[in-house]
């Protein structure tokens, strides 16, 4: 979120205007239930989970494009991440980047007989966009998970990304004076040193207690998740300035819409599944 190494106050329940209790709330029933579904007897039950939650943020995405007039066909783009979801963790890297293909291909013929000429390439850029963001993306979560110690690899990932929440949100309303861009206004370069300083100490944990791995590996995973949940949240921000809005849904008190929580996931995910997957294949 925006919010999340903010240094001013913008009036809200918090110094950073969030409703604190409520988010708190909602990240403690989040984490229950990815945990939960992560170390099920049936691990792809965490698939259903991602699947779900990534496509209501496809949805919210979508309802934020139509603002503008911009059109995005949910039918296509939901079934494509299911298939994306599915390609990767049954078949592999490859099967993702097919599947992905096929879909841009269906988003361009599908929007040529939908809505005629008018906004044509304006709406197939947004829902290739779509597709690719959050859609794809995410579908490499399925390719952390498949391994025989996905779980571990998949909760590494997701809690480096938390820490860079927790830890920028804490160092921003502590310290934060120095605005780090005016894409967000409330990110300040202390919050940002409170993301890296976090992320790289539960990086480093992590990576030595659940894999088995050195220290500076994790903290290098943990050091880049930092950097670009970071540049997830300025992306998500960009997104919302062009389009007008404050967030992209309200499903979650607290935190906005999922693809507001979702936003710094989506760009740490590669990254993450390509460290450890050279330095633990």
């Amino acid at each position: 979120m925006d919010e999340r190494t903010a240094g001013t106050s913008s009036g809200g329940g918090s110094r950073s205007g969030r409703n604190l209790p409520a988010a708190i709330a909602v990240g403690l029933g989040l984490a229950t239930l990815v945990l939960g579904s992560l170390y099920s007897p049936i691990k792809e039950l965490f698939l259903l989970v991602m699947v779900g939650a990534v496509a209501v943020g496809v949805l919210e995405l979508i309802k934020a494009f139509a603002v503008r007039g911009i059109r995005v066909p949910a039918v296509p783009v939901v079934a494509g991440l299911v298939a994306m979801q599915a390609g990767a963790y049954w078949g592999g890297p490859l099967w993702l980047l097919a599947t992905f293909a096929i879909f841009a291909v269906v988003l361009l013929i599908w929007r040529m007989f939908s809505d005629g000429t008018d906004g044509y390439v304006r709406d197939v850029s947004a829902s290739v966009l779509t597709l690719f963001y959050p859609a794809m993306l995410t579908s490499f979560a399925a390719l952390l998970l498949k391994a025989h110690d996905g779980e571990h690899r998949v909760v590494i990932f997701i809690a480096v990304t938390v820490a860079s929440d927790i830890g920028g949100y804490i160092a921003g309303v502590l310290f934060g004076r120095h605005q780090m861009t005016a894409i967000s206004p409330k990110k300040t370069w202390e919050g940002f040193t409170g993301s890296v300083v976090a992320c790289t100490a539960v990086g480093g944990w992590l990576v030595v207690w659940l894999l088995g791995g050195q220290i500076w590996q994790g903290a290098l995973i943990g050091a880049l998740g930092a950097l670009l949940a970071t540049v997830g949240d300025l992306v998500e921000s960009m997104i919302k300035r062009d389009l007008g809005i404050k967030d992209l849904g309200t499903i979650l008190p607290g935190h906005g819409g999922l693809m507001d929580r979702l936003d710094s996931l989506v760009m740490t995910l590669v990254p993450a599944w390509l460290l450890m997957t050279l330095f633990f294949p």
